[in-house]
């Protein structure tokens, strides 16, 4: 059985599913590596536009497989080299929406984070329980935590391993938008379908600047936001997009 399971590109959208319902969608080093090869091939096929990081309808992924590494040494972990693993997802240059049910804890509510959207049930639960079990976050926890929800939230969920709801997740900027469970798969593809037929370039030069301006002074962000914009005047697709405006027509994109 595989445990992830890819689905398209179809119209531009790829959908990745962590398949281990027996676990939870724990991740192991297997999923990782999955994982990553899908996100470096979806990156550099031209027929995705939006890829759909998934666990399905019942859980997201419940956090790291501990029976991987409860026996692990230090050096064991740092040979695992798994930080490379996690940069193949960080690094996807195409739009990615997790669709978050259920479980997102521990690397689940980090693999989340690697996503630019987020669309959470009503009764997800996001949380980072690492010190119940004397450990710590280590996939980006408490950096990408503390920059979308604060100081003083993420040390509360850190310091406790307290999960909250998908609806507290939405109110502390953890995620983009939450609906009723049944409806999260569902809203997902309808917000994957509306970016796959946005101008390709526009979408990657869109994420690529506002990552790398997040964390640089205003200056050389906006220097680097200018860059971009005179860039798309390059391509086709701004001309297209402002010729199918006025001629009151549906632009054709084709990411050139």
């Amino acid at each position: 059985m595989d445990e992830v399971i890819l689905t398209g590109p179809t119209e531009g959208i790829a959908t990745l599913q962590i398949n281990r319902p027996e676990a939870r969608n724990a991740l192991n080093q297997n999923v990782r590596k999955l994982l990553a090869e899908h996100f470096t091939a979806l990156g550099q096929d031209s027929e995705t536009r939006c890829i759909v990081l998934t666990g399905g309808d019942k859980f997201f992924a419940a956090g790291a497989d501990l029976r991987d590494i409860a026996e692990c040494s230090a050096i064991d972990m740092h040979l695992r080299q798994v930080h490379l693993l996690w940069a193949a997802i960080a690094n996807c240059p195409k739009p990615v929406i997790a669709a978050v049910n259920g479980y997102a804890l521990g690397g689940g509510c980090e693999l989340a984070m690697h996503a630019d959207i987020i669309i959470a049930g009503e009764n997800a639960s996001f949380g980072q329980p690492e010190i119940r079990v004397g450990i710590m976050p280590g996939a980006g926890g408490t950096q990408r935590l503390v920059r979308a929800v604060g100081k003083f939230q993420a040390m509360k969920m850190l310091l406790t391993g307290l999960p909250i709801t998908g609806r507290e997740a939405f109110s502390m900027g953890l995620a983009s938008e939450v609906v009723e469970d049944a409806k999260v798969q569902e809203r997902a593809q309808e917000l994957a379908r509306i970016i796959a037929g946005m101008p390709p370039l526009s979408a990657t030069q869109i994420k690529e600047v506002l990552l790398a301006g997040m964390d640089a002074p205003l200056g050389t962000a906006l220097t680097l936001e200018r860059k971009a914009f005179h860039l798309l005047f390059a391509g086709h697709d701004q001309k297209e997009g402002m010729t199918a405006f006025f001629e009151k027509r549906k632009p054709v994109f084709i990411g050139r």
